[in-house]
């Protein structure tokens, strides 16, 4: 099963991500559709943050790495708990797959 864009059908494999990263705003909404989950500006904030450490380094964060550098670009946050109240499904997954991005190595990212 994949992911409907535009009336093209987007592969997936494993776990329902993407095989290839789609960086259109336009399948977030998608996918979160998919996940049950509403979309916030908080979830846009993580979604971009993944979407720029995938561009920057070719894979996603694991989980530890993601709140330390949340906690260093938006302090006041505890994000360790927020990441779990918007991607309750392990984050640093559940996360990469609602940004568009294929699956992350091992246990969630580098």
């Amino acid at each position: 099963m994949g992911y409907m864009l535009n009336g093209e059908e987007l592969e997936t494999g494993e776990e329902n991500f993407l095989l290839e990263a789609n960086f259109s705003d336009e399948i977030v909404p998608v996918i979160a559709e998919a996940e049950g989950i509403k979309l916030t500006d908080e979830h846009w904030q993580v979604v971009n943050y993944l979407r720029e450490k995938y561009k920057e380094d070719g894979q996603t964060p694991n989980f530890r790495n993601m709140v330390a550098e949340l906690d260093e670009l938006h302090e006041g946050v505890d994000w360790k708990k927020k990441l779990y109240e918007l991607f309750p499904n392990m984050p640093a997954r559940q996360g990469c797959r609602v940004a568009g991005l294929p699956k992350p190595f091992g246990k969630g990212g580098y």
